[in-house]
C-alpha cells in the first residue's frame, strides 16, 4: 500500500479524528474505484474498524 503525506485538515475516514502529525495513520486511494483518498488513523488500523468508500461503497479491511 502507498502512502501520501497526512497534510493539516485531514480525517480518519473511520472514526473522523483529526490525524495531522499522527505516527502510524495512512493515506492511500480506494482499492475499489481509485478516486477517493481513504484515511486511516493508527488506532482504526490497529483495531481494524471497517471503512466505507463514499465514492463506490468498497468496505475494507478484509
Amino acid at each position: 500500500m502507498s502512502t501520501e503525506k497526512i497534510i493539516r485538515g485531514d480525517h480518519c475516514t473511520s472514526c473522523n479524528t483529526s490525524v495531522v502529525n499522527e505516527s502510524g495513520a495512512v493515506k492511500f486511494k480506494c482499492p475499489g474505484c481509485g478516486k477517493y483518498e481513504i484515511i486511516r488513523c493508527a488506532n482504526c488500523r490497529k483495531i481494524v474498524t471497517k471503512y466505507k468508500c463514499p465514492s463506490c461503497g468498497f468496505e475494507g479491511p478484509n
